[in-house]
Order: C-alpha cells, then sequence, then structure tokens
C-alpha cells in the first residue's frame, strides 16, 4: 500500500474527513499507483458522468430528498475535483486556484453584499448580477 494510503482506513467508521483528506484522495487514486480506471480519466471521459452526476442532482431536488441530495453533490463534487486533478496534473490549474477564481466572482458580481451598492428584491439583485457579468465579459 502507498504512504498516501496508509491514512485512509476503509474499516474506520467514526473517521470525520475534510476537503484537504478528499483532495489527498482524490490524488491517491490518480497516482501510479492508484486505481487503473481514475488514472485513465480525461476532461473528455468524464464529461457523461458530469452530466450524469448533474441530472441526478436535479433529480434529487426534484424529489425533495436531502439524504439523496446530500450524496449526490459529494458524487458532483467528485467530478469537480476529478476535473481540477486533470488539470493541476498537466499544470494548467489547481483545485485552489478554482476556488479562488470562483471566491473572486462572487465577492465581485455582490457588491451589494460586499461593497457599497444597495438592492432591495431578488429581481435586482439578479439584474445586477448579469450587469457586471455582462461588463466583465465585454473586458476580456
Amino acid at each position: 500500500m502507498a504512504e498516501m494510503n496508509r491514512r485512509f482506513d476503509p474499516e474506520d467508521r467514526d473517521r470525520k474527513y475534510d476537503f484537504d483528506d478528499f483532495l489527498e484522495i482524490i490524488a491517491a487514486l490518480r497516482a501510479p499507483d492508484g486505481c487503473p480506471w481514475d488514472i485513465k480519466q480525461t476532461h473528455e471521459s468524464l464529461k457523461e458522468c458530469l452530466v450524469e452526476e448533474s441530472g441526478e442532482v436535479i433529480a434529487a431536488i426534484d424529489n425533495r430528498d436531502d439524504e439523496n441530495l446530500c450524496e449526490e453533490l459529494g458524487d458532483l463534487l467528485l467530478q469537480v475535483v476529478m476535473h481540477a486533478r486533470i488539470a493541476a496534473e498537466r499544470g494548467s490549474f489547481t483545485m485552489e486556484d478554482v476556488i479562488q477564481g470562483v471566491s473572486e466572482k462572487m465577492v465581485r458580481r455582490h457588491p451589494h453584499v460586499f461593497g457599497d451598492v444597495k438592492v432591495s428584491s431578488p429581481e435586482e439583485s439578479l439584474a445586477l448580477w448579469k450587469e457586471i457579468k455582462k461588463k466583465e465579459k465585454e473586458g476580456r
């Protein structure tokens, strides 16, 4: 068993995992001595899985099934982390880059929460979001 994998015991039912543990688990799965299926995956090969997991999240929401929603969100998170890991292995970007980018976007697109802009309804919030997004896209 690889050194990295010794920290994770499938028999330990009381273990509380955190996000860093999850990142390590995915790294172990993709390591040279990891899982042959996971090692083989690419952005392209995972596209169908991403669509399938997204659909299962939507179904759980439609069914108002919180237990299943929790599980399916985990499966969707797996897809995000796998894609980020594949990109990191290629030197393109990391999970930290994904988190940084989306955090910056949330702060930037919510000046009514993180700045001085005032809105009085969900509709105004959405309109503000769309206007900021449009300006960002024009600036690219």
